[in-house]
């Protein structure tokens, strides 16, 4: 199976476990103690992640020192999330809002690096939050679903 695939499939379940719930707090703790960054889910994830970078099909875009790529537009199959990953390096990304939120799976790939002050695990960003994205303490890639694919970049 190729990475792309096995990645489908993986987000596929998370998105099917978590669908009809709130992107909150509690979807947040639920993530970190039912698919863990140690869970077989997330280890899958992050293999998915780490080979397909490593074949080139994942990140293969880059700017200001990021490098990104939005891997699956939103689906039926991936309950109408899109998914993107990044890998960042002790840098700050571009200020965006999450119209309906955002959910980050953080996976460092430097024992010290964390994504907005987090090690590795999940992250939820309710709707109308926003953030500028910031790697540090080293390198970290970050897969994230965004409902219906919705970002909106400002200059704040």
């Amino acid at each position: 199976m190729s990475s792309l695939s096995e990645l489908h499939q993986a987000v596929a379940e998370l998105t099917a476990a978590i669908a009809g719930q709130a992107l909150d707090p509690a979807l947040q703790a639920r993530l970190n103690t039912e698919f863990g960054a140690e869970s077989a889910l997330a280890r899958r994830l992050r293999a998915a992640c780490d080979q397909g970078v490593a074949d080139g099909l994942l990140c293969q875009r880059e700017a200001a020192g990021i490098r990104y790529g939005r891997v699956f537009k939103p689906e039926p199959a991936l309950q109408d999330f899109s998914v993107d990953v990044v890998d960042m390096q002790d840098i700050a990304g571009p200020h965006h809002v999450h119209p309906q939120g955002e959910i980050d799976l953080v996976m460092p790939l430097d024992a010290d690096a964390r994504f907005d002050g987090h090690a590795a695990g999940w992250v939820v960003y309710g709707p109308g939050s926003a953030h500028r994205p910031t790697v540090r303490g080293g390198r970290a890639r970050v897969l994230y679903l965004l409902p219906r694919g919705l970002i909106e970049f400002s200059r704040a």
